[in-house]
């Protein structure tokens, strides 16, 4: 009978009949949608690999939570760099000590590839953390069975020594295989020394160049040191270089720590995280022999992690394990010594691809700060500018990096370079407004020295004498770096030296 009764009514007035079924179907469909999003927020609130078990997810910026839960374009295949630069001078460092009681990093299914022994190789998801920062932040899985604990490996990559923590970014590399010109690849150490009066000073180089690791006849080392000072009345004194090259037959280079011979030339890490120089050298031109032998000590927490830039058959490395160091040793000059005793030192460690490529950089001590500041242009940039950045850092590490859009310079000294003048920069300026923090960094030069790249020989490792550069003077300058401005609302000021390049 109730059957009998719809089908006559709906066959009375079917268009109303079918508006209702209509509009009765949606609002089931709605309030299916509805409950199910419902349901879906319940279940994310509950996602224990979202939350972890701590009060804070950090997630790269402009990562949008529901799109990186919901699968959709703007959460895959994210990541942050240099994770443990993170988590050891942001989230786990002495500065925010107070704030954060326990860190655990963690990345959940990744995609790996896993290469069987009969050379299969199969797709598989991974996961990974810290068995004891998971535990420490409470979210530590229920064993069934076995142990959960830190190996050597975690051990390293939460709390490395200072010596782990160096071999880990300044070792060498090899030229990547797919480089067309593998010739054009060069790495070095850098380092460089001032006395306490500020009146001497030397740049060290202990290059790599040419086709490293392949053909013998293609590569080899160098060792270059440069002494630079002025008199007491502030006269400068000529600068002078100190060169050893060896076949790659007597090069070693380790691509696990940043150990390096060439020929009687050597860097050793010591196993407590400061590094022993050894340079065998004689004057460019002459017979005046340098005997360099040094032990630099990085201050703890000052480094920079390291930035690698790849475009095309373009590769720049960079990283600096000793932003802030001390040197204590002897440098002598045909018998004649300079002897450091805690002297003001840096330390810097470079690789890739430098034909035609300049640069922006400079380092100091800025009263209890230390500063680094750059941009590397690429040979295929001329239309545009590389972005700058200036990073700080005190006695805690990380303190904070600007990105000042360029370097205001004043090219109003002028030096003879073969006989033609060329105008240096005598002041720089760099300014920059990041929400409440600013920056203000004066760079005053007091000394500069300028050097043709067309010739076979300039410093910090472009060794490529043919290349035609738009700006083809190398400009390396030393003076006092002064700093200003405000970081989380306290204001930072400091003054010291500092060196300086630029290409004109």
């Amino acid at each position: 009978m109730i059957a009998r009764l719809a089908l006559r009514n709906f066959l009375y007035k079917p268009w109303r009949s079918a508006l209702l079924f209509l509009g009765f179907g949606l609002g089931v469909g709605v309030m299916i949608v509805l409950l199910s999003i419902g349901e879906a927020m319940v279940t994310q609130a509950q996602d224990e690999r979202l939350v972890g078990g701590g009060d804070i997810t950090v997630l790269p910026e402009g990562i949008d939570l529901e799109v990186l839960k919901t699968g959709g374009l703007g959460g895959l295949y994210f990541s942050i760099p240099d994770a443990r630069f993170i988590y050891l001078q942001l989230l786990a460092a002495p500065r925010l000590a107070p704030l954060v009681r326990a860190v655990a990093p963690e990345s959940e299914d990744k995609l790996l590839y896993l290469t069987t022994p009969d050379g299969v190789e199969r797709p598989v998801r991974a996961a990974g953390e810290l068995p004891s920062a998971t535990r420490g932040v409470g979210a530590a899985p229920t064993l069934r069975a076995g142990r959960w604990v830190d190996d050597p490996g975690d051990r390293r990559w939460a709390d490395p020594t200072p010596a782990e923590l160096d071999a880990d970014i300044d070792h060498f590399h090899r030229p990547p295989a797919a480089l067309a010109n593998r010739g054009s690849w060069a790495e070095w150490h850098y380092f460089n020394v001032v006395s306490a009066d500020r009146r001497r000073w030397a740049f060290i180089s202990f290059i790599l160049a040419g086709d490293v690791g392949g053909d013998p006849s293609r590569w080899g080392g160098q060792v270059l040191v440069t002494t630079h000072g002025t008199s007491p009345a502030g006269v400068r004194q000529p600068a002078r270089r100190y060169i050893a090259e060896a076949p790659a037959r007597d090069v070693e280079f380790s691509t696990s720590s940043p150990d390096l011979r060439i020929g009687a030339s050597t860097v050793r890490l010591l196993p407590d995280g400061r590094y022993a120089l050894h340079a065998r050298a004689r004057r460019e031109g002459g017979r005046e022999p340098l005997d360099l032998d040094l032990v630099v000590t990085p201050v703890p927490r000052a480094y920079f992690p390291g930035a690698e830039i790849a475009t095309g058959d373009f590769e720049s490395g960079y990283v600096v394990p000793g932003l802030e160091a001390n040197a204590t040793g002897a440098l002598c000059v045909g018998g004649r010594c300079e002897r450091y005793q805690g002297a003001q030192a840096y330390h810097d460690h470079n690789w890739g691809v430098w034909r035609g490529v300049t640069w922006e950089w400079g380092a100091a001590r800025a009263g209890s700060y230390g500063l680094l500041f750059g941009r590397v242009q690429p040979p295929d940039s001329l239309g545009g500018s590389a972005p700058l950045f200036v990073y700080l850092v005190d006695s805690l590490g990380f303190r904070a990096a600007f990105r000042p859009t360029r370097i205001a310079y004043v090219d109003d000294r002028v030096l003879r370079v073969d006989g033609r003048p060329l105008r240096v920069p005598s002041r720089a300026d760099l300014v920059d407004v990041r929400g409440n923090d600013t920056l203000r960094l004066v760079l005053t030069v007091e000394d500069a020295v300028a050097t043709d790249t067309r010739r076979p020989l300039i410093e910090r490792g472009a060794t490529d004498a043919a290349r035609r550069l738009a700006h083809p003077y190398f400009i390396q300058m030393k003076g006092l770096a002064r700093l200003s401005g405000r970081i989380g609302g306290a204001p930072i000021a400091g003054e010291g030296t500092g060196f300086f390049e630029t290409y004109r």
